[in-house]
């Protein structure tokens, strides 16, 4: 019965058990099998060999990460072979590994990635730093340290940093030189600078001394003098010393070498001083480890370890938390229930009889899975943080930035993928918002080659007998600014001796020979010549050569010596002031309007003073005259007229004010006609030009015509191009009607120059474009930057001036003498005015005559005069000057006037009171007569 009982029960426990919970404790084998794959014999091999040794010993006396199995680690030397790699590497997968640690060069990574594709075995490898090794590629690949890709990044923000921009590559010429030269040059384009020039050594042990002089020996005739070393520890000391002998380690280098030389020093420290001496100002790069608790105790264990022979290197650590994150990776593959088993490929069973044994080698059927907990680990570990991003690269990548300096080494700041060149540490960064910009990049001073403290320029003239060949064009016009003398390949001008003048600032030697560009008969296209900097024909071009869009987008130009842009030239004509001058500042109808207002204002007022004052009464005719006299007296607020009412008065303050302005506004207008130059032109501008159909001229060669077909989109058929000052003035005065041009674009100093001599045109309208002209290079020509500063060293000294006015300044026809000779009062301006004041004198004149004339013919003979001792003519003259010199007693003309301006009543009133008067007088005569009787 129990029998029958305890059957099912097994059963039970069998199958529940075994499936479930049962599985994971089942699954957990006593021993894993894990492999490491590097050379042993190297800087890196030697750290990392005891380091991957004791990180299995840690995690096999750990109890709490593989609750009680055991890492059985198998390790074999590549050798930095390709073909021992691979073999080792295939010896590895008959042993059933779960994981290989490696490998350590790329060379080997590059083969056994494939094979670890295939057999689903992941490779941590702490030491390939190949940026072309992608997880894309290879999935099972996993980098466990940083990629080159982050440290020539670093590189590339220094060289940025210090203002250079152009290197020399000195690579070794495999996987992991290649690779990450071309890394360089990618992260070197993103901020404008290039590799000059590379050269690989082979990888070889056969490259001697030798070798390495005659590649050092093209390398110092080259023109940069920044020079990027990536290589291996012994090519890179061969390097130094050879470079040291040379004396390429002074004055004017910068070496800049990869973390190889890190791990070198920091693995062989303390180094001889005779090997340092030939490193002195070096700057070299480092994989930044954070400081920790868990790190100096492991370092204070190092010590122990190696009795102070062998220094910890950076490799060494990542080699360390490789073991450990593939330990964490495996204990957390059996917790989902992983299964260390393994099939045979079915495509290496069909290689039945080969002696290649291909059979032995077999696929981990949970090697994906393993692959995933890998990837997704998360713990901290001597390095710090040990997490991937999603592109597979551990998170927070930074470099500390070293200056080998004496008998040591000095940090200078770091670099991390967070916020760039710094001097504080990339962890204490990583709780600020990041900061890349150019202010916030600092390092701290450096002592370079040559043990000086003054950054180096970074390049100089190559010292291999080439000259620099300067394009220059050969102008057919304006020859002030380029032209060829005669039977040479020299140049004389504006634009020659800025160039000159420029060159002599430098505080180097520029080796030159300029290279004439054109034909002679024809203005050379400036587009075209500045093309051939780009394909090698010429290494600069100089000249009047206009700063445009199109230009600067395949070279560099140095700053602007001289302004342009593009202005319109055209004939004008003299507004003739003329005799009627004066009636110009109003037109006929405000003078129409002003005239109304003069008579309707006087009307009004008499209208209001009529009826209260005396001034304003009177016969109708006298009436109308004061009307007049009233208002146009106004004008000269010269009437004499009184106003008391208060109406008129009111209307006449506010005339008076009108009439102000009025004769304010005249007299300002007139001055401006009579003294400024009034120049007239049928075009106004470039606006007037693009709406009308006649021709436009241009010079030949200048962007003129590029800008005025296809940013304005004028017709070409339009477009005349003139080749000299001679052809402009012609087709000016030509006109469209003659065959000429209606206007001329051109830049402002061609224009400047041709209108000192000729006086017949004017620039019409505003300059409509706005660019300068400058010296050309090839693109980050560090010439362009010094020339640059040298040419604002000549405008601030004045020298720039001063051979501008040698060369364009003329006075043969300038705006000075004409606003000069405007400013002259001529008798042509004001005739009119004498001739109207003329004619109003003769007709005063006439109409007196006249009435001394009337009055000869009426008047009596005098007595004193006889009449018949002179003839009739002689009587007729005399009498005539008698009443030109008589004077005419004031009080008769007004009494009479008076008489005739009375009354009938007033005239009888005065003749009665006449007559009392009389009576009066006669009473009191009588009355005096009997008294004196």
């Amino acid at each position: 019965m129990k029998t029958v009982w305890f059957l099912p029960l097994l059963f039970l426990y069998l199958v529940v058990f075994s499936s479930g919970y049962g599985k994971n404790v089942s699954s957990r084998p006593d021993v894993v099998n894990i492999g490491a794959i590097f050379t042993f014999n190297s800087s890196i091999g030697k750290v990392s060999k005891i380091a991957i040794e004791e990180a299995v010993k840690d995690v096999n006396s750990n109890s709490s990460i593989l609750h009680g199995t055991k890492l059985n680690l198998t390790m074999v030397d590549s050798n930095c072979s390709g073909f021992l790699g691979m073999v080792e590497a295939l010896k590895f997968m008959e042993t059933d590994i779960v994981a290989i640690i490696g490998p350590q060069c790329s060379t080997v990574a590059h083969i056994i990635s494939y094979v670890s594709n295939e057999l689903k075995i992941p490779l941590l490898s702490f030491a390939v730093t190949d940026p072309t090794l992608s997880s894309l590629q290879f999935p099972f690949f996993v980098r466990t340290t940083q990629s080159d890709s982050y440290q020539m990044a670093a590189v590339a923000e220094t060289v940025e940093y210090f203002g250079w921009k152009a290197v020399i590559a000195i690579y070794v010429d495999n996987e992991y030189g290649r690779n990450g030269v071309s890394a360089l040059n990618d992260k070197l384009a993103e901020r404008r600078c290039k590799i000059s020039f590379k050269v690989g050594i082979p990888p070889v042990s056969g490259v001697d001394r030798g070798d390495i002089i005659d590649l050092l020996v093209k390398v110092a005739l080259m023109e940069s003098r920044i020079i990027i070393l990536h290589v291996g520890p012994e090519l890179g000391v061969l390097v130094f010393s050879v470079a040291h002998y040379l004396g390429m380690m002074g004055n004017g280098y910068v070496w800049i070498a990869t973390d190889w030389l890190a791990y070198f020093l920091d693995t062989k420290s303390p180094l001889p001083y005779e090997k340092l001496d030939t490193m002195q100002g070096v700057i070299l790069l480092r994989q930044h480890t954070p400081n920790s608790d868990k790190k100096k105790a492991f370092l204070s264990r190092w010590k122990q370890l190696t009795g102070g022979t062998l220094g910890m290197n950076s490799y060494g650590l990542y080699a360390y938390d490789s073991v450990w994150m593939l330990a964490h990776a495996i204990d957390a593959f059996f917790n989902q229930g992983g299964i260390v088993r393994f099939s045979n490929d079915s495509r290496l069973n069909s290689q039945e009889g080969s002696d290649l044994h291909l059979d032995a080698m077999s696929v981990f059927d949970d090697g994906m899975l393993l692959l995933n907990n890998i990837v997704q680990s998360n713990l901290v570990g001597l390095t710090g943080p040990l997490k991937f991003t999603p592109d597979r690269s551990l998170v927070h990548p930074a470099y500390e930035i070293i200056n080998v300096i004496g008998t040591g080494i000095r940090r200078i700041g770091y670099w991390s993928n967070y916020s760039g060149l710094s001097t504080v540490p990339p962890e204490t960064l990583y709780t600020r918002p990041p900061n890349r910009s150019s202010a916030n990049q600092k390092l701290h001073s450096v002592i370079w080659p040559g043990d000086t403290s003054t950054n180096p320029r970074g390049w100089v003239f190559p010292n291999n007998g080439k000259l620099l060949k300067i394009g220059v064009p050969v102008r057919v016009g304006y020859k002030e600014f380029v032209s060829q003398i005669r039977g040479t390949n020299n140049f004389k001008g504006f634009c020659i001796d800025v160039f000159t003048a420029a060159v002599t600032l430098l505080p180097y030697a520029v080796p030159y020979q300029f290279v004439p560009f054109g034909n002679g008969r024809d203005n050379p296209s400036y587009t075209e010549l500045v093309y051939q900097i780009t394909t090698g024909e010429y290494d600069g071009v100089i000249g009047d050569i206009a700063i445009v869009t199109n230009r600067t987008k395949i070279v560099d130009f140095t700053q602007p010596y001289a302004a342009s842009g593009l202005v319109v030239v055209a004939p004008f004509k003299k507004l003739n002031t003329g005799a009627w001058a004066f009636m110009r500042p109003f037109n006929p109808f405000m003078w129409i309007v002003t005239a109304a207002f003069f008579l309707v204002v006087g009307i009004v007022v008499w209208i209001l003073e009529h009826r209260t004052n005396d001034e304003f009464r009177g016969p109708p005719k006298q009436q109308f005259i004061t009307i007049l006299w009233f208002s146009l007296s106004t004008m000269f607020f010269a009437h004499r007229e009184n106003t008391v009412s208060t109406l008129g008065r009111l209307v006449l303050i506010i005339w008076l004010f009108v009439v102000l302005i009025i004769n304010s506004s005249y007299t300002a207008s007139l001055t401006s006609i009579l003294t400024v130059q009034q120049l007239s032109s049928s075009v106004k501008g470039i606006e007037s030009l693009k709406n009308s159909d006649d021709p436009i001229g241009y010079q030949v060669g200048s962007f003129a015509e590029y800008y005025l077909s296809q940013e304005l989109n004028i017709s070409k058929s339009r477009l005349v191009a003139l080749g000299s000052p001679e052809a402009y003035a012609k087709a000016l005065k030509d006109g469209p009607k003659k065959g000429g041009v209606a206007a001329v674009v051109d830049e402002r100093p061609y224009v400047e120059l041709f209108l000192s001599s000729q006086c017949s045109f004017r620039i019409v309208g505003q300059e409509f474009t706005k660019s300068g002209w400058g010296f050309a290079f090839p693109r980050d020509s560090p010439l362009a930057v010094d020339l640059s500063t040298a040419i604002l060293a000549l405008a601030e000294s004045g020298d720039l001036q001063r051979i501008h006015d040698k060369w364009l300044l003329k006075s043969s026809c300038t705006m000075e003498s004409a606003e000069l000779e405007s400013d002259r009062l001529h008798l042509k301006s004001f005739w009119g005015l004498f001739l109207i004041c003329g004619i109003a004198c003769f007709i005063a004149l006439f109409i007196y005559f006249m009435q001394i004339m009337h009055q000869l013919r009426t008047a009596d003979p005098p007595d004193a005069i006889s009449c018949e001792a002179s003839s009739g003519r002689s009587r007729h003259l005399h009498r005539f000057l008698s009443l030109m010199d008589e004077k005419e007693d004031p009080s008769k003309s007004k009494s009479k006037r008076a008489k005739v301006e009375r009354s009938p009543f007033e005239n009888d009133r005065d003749e009665e009171s006449g007559r009392h008067s009389n009576r009066r007088q006669t009473e009191l005569a009588t009355m005096s007569n009997n008294l004196s009787n």
